[in-house]
């Protein structure tokens, strides 16, 4: 056994190439033993690896290599193995060797690494600075390329050619494999995990060990530069187009990531037939039902200036007719999102489980005087309702509501905005009676003011060119009236959100210019509403400007959050400003910056982003600003929750109460409807922190997560639930903790319980509307009427089914999932009404013997009819024994003792009978359409294989290999559901002798629900289905939402919800008394 190298070193002197390279083959050998030796020698291998003429010299690269790898100096060892060429062997690195093994994998990655900042930087250069890449470093990128390829690791190629921007070798793996499903997966990674901005997640499960070191130490923060991304989208379009079956709707997504709605509008002229009216009217059915599909895939998923240039394309010059059911006429109106929107209307109204005990016991126990209360109540009713169009709650109580006064008032007429939302048709006739009126006359400013907001809440995304014309001229006509100018401001900026519209714009701006603080506020934040993402140079300069002369700290904070919306979406090109408003002394406009990387950056990832927010969080003077800070982290990583808890976790131990506030909402702005244990276990704590400012964040915060959840999932739910009631049912709770708990009361059952919060939509990319609703809805710390702005993250979670003439077909889908699973929450029960026991009355012992007595003989007696063994004489015998000692046993007691065993015997016997064995819950459940379908369980939806309608596309986007089939694959025979306790979501599909079903399979794809980190977007959508038997009649469901207000209704205060009175729905809403002295807080 060789004990040292000092001799094989000593032969390296000799004058002999070959005894040299005997020496150097054999320290080869023992290097990884003998290395702290052969470095002590290492000047002489590198000066025989630097020898041209020496015939040894790769072997001489090869050994350095290995010496500076043991040294730790990785850059020196990757150049010496460059040098040793085909002696580096990537085949060793599934050696039997572990520390050769060890070496070779970490020179390749350090060799990945380094090739792909090179190429990194190249593609980030000008033409003229573009260095070449080292060959040898090429060379060995490219044997590891072929290597991957030659042993099926293609998603390990991918991702490295990704981030080294090597797009031919993408198109040549699939050209390779033919896989479809690794051109979703490029395109999660490109657009859903927000890799493009420098998130590594998407690959580290994926590429394994050879990954770049820059992927899994996070060292580079922009691996796929914007310049890199549409090439990147316009090679998954080339690739999904080259299918058998293109799969079109994937292909209408990379539009929307490309922002270029003329292509979407030639993919549906071309599914139509437009360009050829001849041949439109021979369209094919699947064409017709493709187009319906991803139309509405873009009503959900598009912003509306997207939505308005398809629709225009489409129209070209011909004008649609009242009436037309063409497919053309019927994409186009599909594409206003006015159909999407009406059947989720038809869907929470259908389904609406609000529980009134909870509104009714949170308002009974807060006082209705306190302004701060009142509004509680008011939120909590708004959330609870969103949607449903149920004001069942504000009827039964007329005289809570009349208590409202002031902003009060405001807040709580501008909640029918909220309860109504969506409710495009008669939105206007509702809210008739509390608008402004043409004459001039005038109940209370504060209602008309909070009407115009409902009004705007009511159109949110969706103004039509109606209710935005009425809008402004309410703007214009509001006189010097503060209040309605706020109402008005605010609804025009959530109507005409992110339209651009430069007319509205200029009609804020002259509000704005009015320097009155609360008008003003609410133009700031409109202004940027309006002009949602445009990074309109105009509007930035004006805005910074006036928020640089005003002396209003109300105006420059919604001036900051405008012109941070801004920047939406617009990532490194928004640096500049950010840059700015961070170096800005006033404390407000860095509050502005926070939130311009938050919106800028949202569900990125950016590593440059949550460092720099990080640092300010930690370094800034201002608690408004660190507090921001931390909250803009569950902006920036919504779509990686999982990473949320652990960044933020030393964040919630802080000294400063405004950190802490600020990291649980963080946690429940990103887990929203995750139910993540990880972030629980944090928010659990804050509950009960010293700062009632601190309790009231954890608490809406667990809401958040929670929303959706029950207690079968998540066991945390109903003591969660019994925190909320204590907070708000303890008189002696600070006043802001209570306001926290009765918002979470809302929050957690949101929409009646149909709709969860989820800032990315179906396809993964950023929910606009959600994300802008959020910020906004964090604004209440300074302002409580926009917290209604939260109503804009809610999403209905349904499977909605439609057919080709947009109807609603009924039929049955399966969810291979134990009912319980899923269920909505048991509603409350009423208290029961404790009664007052009557003292039971004192009875002597003589008594109570005596009465047995007469008991037993009455028995006896019965017995004696029955059977002729005991005579009357011997009982009667046997009584008077008794009657002369107590103490004595007798036939009386024993008859007595045996009668009453007898009797207790039976009562168990008849007990046994009752009690009935629990029935066995079934493994699957079948549903209807219109049903409620969470997250959670879209991966157990399946459409039986004798199903008379399916779906034309999958019904879980968000599966890691989702069905390309009309027909999804049934689920296998006998999977089920057991429960597991330790599990985030209690369920596996592991029950002994059933069969595991696959990853990916519709019926039990279990990483929606086993998994920490849920499925992107929420719930199943708007599905359009192909029938498979249209020459048999089908039943279809009419919407009954419609139904529900007539036009001799529309004065009451909202639609009504079924089974209420006649009284109630004639009877309209009594109009506030005068305003009396309280507290508020403006």
């Amino acid at each position: 056994m060789v004990q040292s190298a000092s001799g094989l070193l000593a032969l390296l002197d000799e004058p002999e190439p070959s005894v040299q390279a005997y020496a150097l083959t054999n320290i080869n050998r023992l290097i990884h033993s003998f290395w702290p030796e052969v470095a002590e020698e290492i000047s002489k291998i590198e000066t025989l690896s630097e020898k041209t003429d020496f015939p040894s010299r790769p072997l001489a690269s090869l050994v350095a290599s290995k010496v500076y790898y043991h040294l730790g100096s990785l850059d020196e060892a990757l150049t010496y193995a460059l040098g040793a060429g085909k002696l580096f062997d990537l085949g060793k690195a599934d050696g039997s060797d572990a520390v050769e093994r060890l070496y070779v994998e970490t020179i390749i990655s350090t060799a990945i690494d380094t090739y792909v900042a090179e190429r990194s930087a190249s593609a980030s250069a000008s033409p003229d600075d573009v260095t070449p890449v080292d060959k040898a470093l090429e060379a060995v990128v490219e044997r590891m390329f072929e290597r991957c390829e030659r042993d099926g690791e293609y998603r390990q190629a991918i991702g490295i050619a990704l981030s080294s921007h090597r797009l031919d070798v993408i198109e040549r793996v699939f050209g390779a494999s033919k896989d479809a499903s690794l051109l979703t997966w490029v395109l999660q990674i490109v657009v859903r995990e927000g890799v493009i901005s420098g998130s590594t997640r998407a690959y580290k499960n994926e590429v394994g060990f050879f990954a770049p070191a820059c992927l899994l130490s996070q060292r580079r923060t922009d691996y796929l530069q914007l310049s890199f991304k549409p090439q990147v989208l316009q090679l998954l379009i080339k690739l999904f187009s080259s299918l058998p079956s293109p799969d079109y709707f994937s292909i209408c997504q990379c539009f929307v990531y490309l922002n270029d709605p003329a292509l979407a509008s030639n993919l549906l002229s071309s599914l139509l037939s437009l360009s050829s009216p001849s041949t439109s009217s021979l369209v094919s059915e699947d064409n017709i039902l493709t187009a319906y599909q991803i139309a509405f895939d873009l009503a959900e998923t598009a912003t509306q200036e997207f939505l308005e240039v398809v629709r225009a394309t489409l129209k070209g010059s011909e004008s649609i007719e009242a009436g037309d059911e063409s497919p053309r006429a019927r994409v186009i109106s599909i594409l206003t999102g006015e159909e999407s929107i009406k059947l989720y209307l038809e869907f929470l109204y259908r389904n609406n489980h609000t529980d009134l005990l909870i509104l009714k016991g949170t308002k009974d126990v807060l006082e209705s005087r306190n302004s701060i209360y009142h509004s509680a109540v008011t939120f909590m009713n708004a959330f609870a309702n969103a949607g449903t169009t149920s004001d069942l709650f504000l009827r039964e109580n007329l005289d809570w509501l009349s208590r409202a006064s002031n902003w009060s008032k405001f807040s709580a007429t501008a909640a029918l905005g909220v309860i109504h939302k969506g409710n495009l048709g008669q939105g206007k006739a509702i809210l008739d009676p509390y608008l402004p009126q043409a004459d001039g006359s005038s109940t209370s400013v504060y209602s008309e003011g909070g009407s115009l907001y409902a009004l705007g809440l009511v159109h949110a995304n969706h103004g039509n060119a109606e209710t935005l014309e009425y809008l402004k001229n309410a703007l214009r006509n509001s006189g010097h009236s503060e209040v309605l100018q706020h109402g008005a401001a605010l609804g025009l900026g959530v109507a005409a959100m992110g339209s651009g519209n430069e007319e509205i714009y200029d009609e804020l701006r002259n509000v704005l210019f009015n320097d009155s603080a609360i008008a003003g506020e609410a133009a700031g934040y409109a202004m940027g509403l309006v002009m949602l993402g445009t990074a309109s140079n105009k509007a930035l300069e004006e805005m910074i400007q006036y928020a640089h002369e005003t002396q209003h700290e109300k105006i420059i904070r919604g001036l900051a959050i405008g012109i941070a919306f801004l920047m939406y979406g617009k990532e490194e090109e928004a640096d500049s400003l950010i840059e700015k408003l961070l170096a800005d002394p006033d404390a407000i406009l860095r509050y502005g910056g926070i939130h311009t990387i938050a919106l800028a950056y949202a569900g990125t990832g950016n590593n440059k982003a949550i460092r720099k927010l990080l640092h300010v969080a930690v370094s800034d003077v201002n608690d408004d600003v660190r507090r921001a800070a931390v909250t803009s982290l569950g902006f920036i990583l919504f779509r990686n929750p999982t990473q949320v808890p652990r960044i933020v976790q030393l964040l919630s131990e802080s000294y400063n109460p405004n950190v802490r506030y600020g990291a649980a909402l963080a946690l429940g702005i990103s887990c929203a409807g995750t139910g993540l244990e990880d972030a629980i276990a944090l928010l659990e704590p804050l509950t009960k922190d010293p700062v009632d400012f601190v309790r009231q964040g954890a608490c809406i915060s667990l809401a958040m997560i929670l929303i959706q959840q029950n207690e079968t999932i998540n066991s945390k739910v109903g003591s969660v639930r019994k925190i909320f009631e204590k907070m708000v049912g303890d008189k002696h709770e600070d006043a802001m903790a209570k306001f926290g708990a009765a918002l979470s009361q809302g929050i957690i059952d949101a929409g009646g319980r149909n709709v969860s919060i989820s800032l990315a939509n179906k396809s993964g990319s950023p929910n606009m509307p959600a994300v802008v609703g959020m910020v906004l809805f964090t604004q209440f710390w300074y302002w409580f009427p926009l917290a209604h702005l939260l109503s804009l993250a809610f999403t209905p979670t349904a499977i909605i089914g439609i057919n080709k003439d947009l109807q609603i077909p009924k039929f049955e889908f399966i969810s291979n999932a134990r009912p319980s699973l899923f269920a909505y929450p048991p509603a409350t029960k009423p208290p029961t009404k404790e009664t007052v026991e009557k003292v039971a009355t004192a009875v002597l012992s003589t008594t109570a013997k005596a009465t047995a007595r007469a008991k037993a003989k009455e028995q006896a007696a019965g017995d004696s009819m029955e059977t002729d063994e005991v005579k009357p004489e011997a009982k009667a015998s046997a009584d008077d024994t008794e009657m002369k000692t107590d103490d004595a046993p007798t036939a009386s007691s024993t008859t007595e003792k045996a009668a009453e065993a007898s009797a207790a015997a039976g009562e168990e016997a008849d007990a046994a009978k009752v009690v009935k064995p629990k029935r066995k819950e079934p493994t699957s459940d079948r549903l209807t359409n219109l049903s409620r379908v969470t997250p959670a369980q879209l991966p157990y939806i399946t459409f039986g294989a004798d199903s008379r309608w399916v779906p034309v596309r999958p019904v879980h986007s968000g599966a890691s290999t989702p069905l390309r089939s009309a027909t999804p694959v049934p689920p296998p025979s006998g999977s089920s559901l057991v429960k597991d306790a330790t599990s985030l979501v209690s369920a596996a599909i592991s029950a002994p002798g059933r069969s595991t079903p696959t990853p990916g399979s519709t019926s039990a794809a279990t990483a929606g629900v086993l998994a920490p980190t849920p499925s992107v977007g929420a719930g199943g959508g708007i599905l359009v289905l192909r029938d498979r038997e249209p020459e048999k009649e089908a039943e279809y469901l009419e919407l009954d939402v419609y139904k529900v207000l007539t036009l001799d209704q529309v004065e009451t205060v909202a639609m009504d919800a079924p089974g209420t009175s006649d009284e109630l729905l004639t009877g309209p809403i009594a109009d506030p008394p005068a305003p009396f002295e309280y507290t508020t807080w403006d």
